[in-house]
């Protein structure tokens, strides 16, 4: 470039700001021009009393660079909010996690030679990480787990056009559809919707725990998987695993606007200071960095010196223990000292830049054309036996438009009784449908009314039908 590319730079917490030098140093030394614009959040942060971890000023540089290399970031126990983390992805809406993996060489695992070279694509925003939380009493927790098809639709876009940027031709899409039929089915019907618009690419459904078992039994069929929050959690550390650790476990969060790039690992405060850490991560994040602002030669040049030096045995102590190993500083030089060369057996992949998809703008992407209410559930408290629960919600029902169809306990229908042997909490449902007229929220008020009477309810559903099909699904063993 002719001209400096300002970036945001977060050193972080504990290894952070030794990790995210190394990254700086060998940029620095390809020739790239970038103005770094250093600015703080964490753990720092939460203790001059900022309860979000992240100052105004690091989000007025992030809104200018638009760009942030960041180290990581610790979210002390007894002070502070949430995550830092977790607040400027959500700030920036980067609602996507991508999480490549690749056998390394000079880094043994029980899986080298198998050629693994996958990247997992994680929704970043939505799901159990809404942290939508309550206590519906001291015994009953829940988490609402939201999806909507505006996120599915945003990941799986850019899903296929990273692998576009990327020239691969296999992509997976892991869900727990069988189970959870609407939130994760959303993603899966999402992806079925978009795939045919790219028939160059062999695009297949996976169960996420047989998407598990198939990354540590045959981890090479797979070259991309698309995945909701949570699931994408837990699968990329798995394939972080495969090659070495997360030590070597880039990411990337994107967004429409912004893109933060950080390493996976914790910011191990045990080891700062010591020049032991494995700056491989954080580096790699420096690569894709460089490939999204379009420096794609300085990625390359920067991916094969790591893979050079890592050949050679040059490798710090989470690979070769104390003996052998060299110090974060050391392992730093010599990457510099590698810019140029390459190694026979791991060649850089040929990439494009990605060109970020363009979200729809609308809130809404599906409009039915009938919407009818038809009942509600009422989450309630009680520690009376499933039949007194029953009859007395039936009592409550008469002389509304509303009548008792069932009542379950966590998901499972307890009344009327079933063949199925339950150990209750002290939170039930129950289901109240139409007697045939239409309703209205007056009426689920009306009936509210009757209910706060005998039972402490703690929430409730609205039960609705979208062009003739159920917004909602049965309970085990409700007909």
């Amino acid at each position: 470039m002719s001209s400096s590319r300002a970036v945001t730079l977060i050193a972080g917490d504990g290894v952070g700001p030794e990790v995210a030098e190394s990254a700086r140093k060998i940029i620095d030394a390809t020739g790239v021009k970038i103005d770094w614009h250093e600015h703080e959040a964490g753990a720092e942060v939460f203790k001059k009393g900022d309860a979000t971890g992240v100052p105004k000023e690091t989000i007025e540089s992030i809104e200018k660079t638009r760009v942030v290399l960041k180290g990581p970031l610790a979210t002390p126990v007894g002070f502070g909010e949430k995550s830092a983390n977790v607040t400027l992805r959500k700030l920036f809406e980067t609602y996507a996690n991508i999480r490549p993996v690749r056998e390394m060489p000079g880094v043994p695992t029980p899986y080298s030679g198998r050629g693994i070279d996958l990247v997992v694509v994680r929704e970043n925003v939505e799901d159990l990480y809404a942290g939508i939380e309550h206590m519906e009493t001291p015994d009953v927790a829940q988490t609402l787990k939201l999806i909507s098809r505006k996120g599915c639709e945003k990941i799986v876009k850019l899903a296929y056009a990273l692998a576009e940027a990327e020239n691969r031709t296999n992509v997976a899409c892991a869900t727990k559809a069988n189970i959870m039929k609407m939130t994760e089915g959303m993603l899966k019907r999402t992806f079925e919707e978009i795939a045919p618009e790219h028939p160059e690419i062999d695009s297949w459904h996976v169960i996420v725990d047989n998407c598990a078992h198939q990354l540590v039994k045959r981890p090479e069929q797979f070259e991309m998987i698309i995945t909701t929050n949570m699931n994408g959690d837990i699968l990329s550390d798995l394939t972080s695993a495969l090659v070495g650790g997360l030590g070597f476990a880039p990411s990337a969060n994107l967004g429409t606007d912004v893109a933060i790039f950080e390493a996976v690992h914790g910011s191990a405060p045990k080891y700062a200071g010591q020049d032991t850490i494995n700056p491989t991560a954080m580096i790699l994040s420096a690569v894709l960095m460089l490939r999204h602002i379009g420096e794609l030669e300085a990625a390359s040049t920067v991916e094969n010196a790591v893979m050079a030096t890592l050949a050679q045995g040059i490798r710090t102590r989470d690979v070769m223990g104390d003996e052998g190993s060299v110090g974060t500083t050391a392992y730093t030089e010599a990457i510099i000292g590698n810019l140029g060369n390459k190694v026979d057996e791991w060649q850089a992949r040929e990439v494009k830049q990605v060109k970020m998809p363009v979200p729809r703008k609308e809130a809404a992407f599906i409009i039915p054309e009938s919407v009818e209410l038809i009942g509600v559930d009422v989450f309630f408290q009680t520690e009376e036996e499933p039949e007194v629960v029953g009859l007395a919600a039936q009592a409550i029902a008469e002389g509304t438009k509303l009548e008792l169809k069932m009542v379950e306990c966590r998901g499972t229908q307890v009344w009327p009784k079933t063949s199925a042997e339950l150990d209750p909490t002290d939170v039930m449902r129950a289901r109240f449908i139409t007697r045939g007229s239409v309703i209205t929220s007056e009426d689920i008020l009306s009936l509210l009314g009757n209910f706060g009477g005998r039972f402490n309810w703690v929430h409730v559903e609205k039960l609705r039908m979208f062009d003739g099909e159920p917004s909602f699904s049965r309970a085990q063993g409700e007909k």
